[in-house]
């Protein structure tokens, strides 16, 4: 069994990574979303267990003592944390893992994994980040202007990542992360496990036959 890769995806709050995320894992066979732990208040039509599992602090922090969490951050006065059991045990079972993380979580995830492959989304401007972010209706202006702010900082992190998305276009920004995805899965190493038995075939040194 070849094992799958893990692909942190980051950008700051409104750039659309959810939906491409969403997107990308509903056309790409073999790959999951995580679902993160949050201690943020659950959101109109969200979904348990879907969208996130919606906890208390409490109940969060007994998990962190347990070292239940591959990351966990704090972001805007909310905790999240991503399972460490269910991303092993998914990777291990072949398929390939979606984090949507905070640059944060980012940072500690690349730390005991750095085979991770990681993409960071880029909104086209702050005028249309501000945009999206009024046009979900969920915050209010005070809210809002604290992610505007902390959206600088975020991006500032671009560095870190293997790859950049810019989210101008929806279909192109889509088309340009299954690429990512799609070429990673033919990375050398991870082809050389998949690929062993013809390998050796073809490198055999018998005589060919017809």
């Amino acid at each position: 069994m070849v094992a799958g890769t893990l692909f942190i995806i980051s950008a700051p709050s409104g750039a659309g990574k959810t939906s491409l995320v969403a997107a990308v894992v509903e056309r790409v066979k073999d790959l999951r979303i995580s679902v993160s732990h949050t201690t943020r208040g659950q959101r109109p039509g969200e979904v348990e267990g879907h969208n996130y599992h919606f906890v208390d602090r409490e109940h969060f922090q007994a998990k962190v003592d347990a070292g239940r969490f591959l990351e966990h951050a704090e972001v805007f006065g909310n905790l999240y944390g991503t399972s460490a059991d269910w991303v092993s045990d998914t990777l291990k079972a072949g398929e390939d893992v979606v984090l949507e993380i905070d640059w944060q979580g980012a940072q500690q995830v690349r730390r005991l994994m750095p085979q991770a492959v990681s993409i960071f989304i880029l909104p086209p401007s702050l005028e249309i980040l501000a945009q999206r972010l009024r046009g979900r209706g969920s915050d209010d202006e005070d809210v809002i202007a604290k992610r505007l702010s902390g959206a600088r900082e975020e991006m500032s992190h671009y560095p870190e990542f293997d790859y950049l998305i810019v989210n101008d276009d929806f279909q192109r920004a889509l088309a340009d992360l299954r690429a990512v995805v799609y070429a990673s899965r033919l990375m050398q190493a991870r082809q050389q496990k998949r690929l062993e038995t013809q390998l050796e075939a073809l490198l055999s040194t018998g005589p060919v036959t017809e």
